[in-house]
């Protein structure tokens, strides 16, 4: 039966990363579709893993939709990676997943690395509901998104630049208060991990002052909502 495989990789630590998934990129695909073939021949090489890589990435996904389902249909097998974190989180995969679906394809995807899990859970806020924004409009409709995700209840988290993570934040600031609680988390599972909590203006001048590098998730605490508040909610349904 024809498959696709979404294979998680590493965000960091090259240790993340499952049996499971080692034995499929080894023994049960042909071809491996990922953002960056050097990132990810690295991550193979360390693995002992020799197959064949093909490029697929935003700036080409809209035209290889079509012939990689008839590849998959044809008797070829692929699995999808990315260059760090689960394929479709941020990341090119929706539309060949939607595409294969489409087709009657099966795609099986394992569970693995992704970002925003372990910043979340890191946060020290609440985690039984949160939002996933993933990355901000740049420009166009920045403002209204902003506005918006300000009255939500649920833990935000999102996805950030180091380059604009200072400016995000003071407007982030500005529309949901400066004494929102927050986190910044970069580097995860790397060497130089990095953790920071505090208010939305205690991190946005932490930051001005010391430019981040790396990798970024921001975790903001909801409107209404505290620790406090979601161990009464547990109280209450326990009682």
């Amino acid at each position: 039966m024809s498959k696709l495989y979404l294979v998680p990789t590493p965000i960091g630590n090259l240790e993340d990363i499952t049996l499971r998934a080692l034995r499929i990129l080894k023994e049960e695909v042909d071809i491996i579709l990922c953002e960056d073939t050097r990132t990810s021949g690295n991550l193979l090489r360390h693995y002992g893993i020799d197959k064949r890589l093909v490029a697929h990435h935003l700036h080409n996904e809209h035209q290889m939709v079509e012939r990689l389902v008839q590849q998959i249909e044809a008797g070829q097998r692929m699995a999808l990676v990315t260059d760090a974190g689960t394929p479709g989180i941020s990341d090119p995969g929706f539309l060949l997943v939607r595409a294969c679906v489409d087709a009657g394809i099966q795609v099986e995807t394992l569970p693995g690395a992704t970002a925003f899990v372990p910043a979340l859970v890191n946060s020290g806020l609440p985690c039984d509901r949160f939002f996933f924004e993933g990355f901000l409009p740049h420009k166009k409709g920045r403002a209204t998104r902003i506005e918006y995700l300000a009255g939500l209840e649920n833990t935000l988290v999102l996805y950030e630049s180091p380059f604009r993570l200072a400016k995000t934040l003071g407007q982030l600031a500005d529309k949901f208060g400066p004494d929102r609680k927050a986190s910044v988390s970069r580097e995860l599972t790397k060497l130089f991990e990095e953790n920071q909590r505090g208010t939305l203006a205690e991190l946005c001048d932490h930051f001005q002052k010391s430019t981040p590098k790396g990798e970024i998730v921001v975790v903001v605490e909801g409107a209404g909502r505290n620790g406090k508040q979601t161990l009464d909610e547990e109280s209450d349904e326990q009682d």
